[in-house]
C-alpha cells in the first residue's frame, strides 16, 4: 500500500513538475517541497530576495532563475548524507510573487518565514512593527523558537547585512517594553523551530 502511495505521488508530482518545467523561479515566490522519505521535512519556502531558500540540513539552496526540477535536485543533494539512499524529493511553486500597483511608496515589502502559518512576501504599510506584521502572518506553528526570531537587513547605502535576535515573547508579554522593531523596505523575519527542551 506504501509503495503504491508513493508512486502515486511520484507521478502526481511528475505531472506537475512538467507543467512547471518552463519556468524559471524568481525572488518572492513560495515553493512546496516534499520529501518523500520523511514527511516532517515537508514544507513551504520562501524564495529570498538574494534567490536562495533556506531548507534543513541543506542550508542555503539557490533557486533563482532555476526551475523547480533544478531546484529538488539540489535539495536532494544537500541533505542526501542523513539518508541510506538519495531522498525523493519534489519541489513545486505554490504561489508566484506577488506584483502590486506603485502607492507612491506608502508599501515596503517584508519576506517572513519558519515557523508561522502564512510564510510570504508581505506588503505592509511603513511605520509596521515586527509585531504588527507577525500577526499578518496567522500566527506560529507550534514548533517556532518565539524567544529567538531574526531579523535580517540589509544597509541600502553600504549593501552589508546586519542579524538582529527578537524575543518576541517577552515583547508579547511586558517584560520588554518598547523593543518592538518598526520593519523597513527588504527586511527578512526569520521564525526558527523551537529546539529540544526550548
Amino acid at each position: 500500500m506504501k509503495k503504491l502511495l508513493v508512486a502515486l505521488l511520484a507521478v502526481f508530482a511528475a505531472t506537475t513538475a512538467f507543467a512547471q518545467s518552463g519556468y524559471q523561479i524568481q525572488p518572492g515566490d513560495t515553493l512546496q517541497v516534499e520529501v518523500m522519505e520523511d514527511p516532517s521535512l515537508n514544507r513551504s519556502v520562501l524564495v529570498l530576495p538574494d534567490g536562495t531558500v533556506q531548507f534543513p540540513f541543506a542550508g542555503s539552496v539557490r533557486a533563482s532563475g532555476r526551475s523547480a526540477g533544478d531546484v529538488s535536485t539540489a535539495i536532494a543533494s544537500g541533505i542526501s548524507s542523513n539518508f541510506a539512499t538519495t531522498p525523493n524529493v519534489f519541489v513545486t511553486v505554490q504561489s508566484l510573487r506577488e506584483t502590486v500597483p506603485s502607492t507612491g511608496g506608502a508599501s515596503m515589502h517584508v519576506y517572513m518565514l519558519g515557523e508561522i502559518a502564512a510564510p510570504g512576501e508581505k506588503h505592509l504599510n511603513r511605520g509596521t512593527t515586527l509585531i504588527q506584521a507577525l500577526a499578518e502572518t496567522g500566527g506560529f506553528t507550534k514548533f517556532a523558537a518565539t524567544k529567538r526570531i531574526i531579523l535580517r537587513r540589509v544597509d541600502r547605502r553600504t549593501g552589508k547585512q546586519s542579524v538582529h535576535k527578537i524575543n518576541y515573547k517577552a515583547i508579547a508579554d511586558g517584560s520588554a517594553v518598547g523593543n518592538d522593531v518598526v520593519l523597513r523596505d527588504g527586511d527578512v523575519i526569520i521564525v526558527p523551530e523551537r529546539r529540544l527542551f526550548e
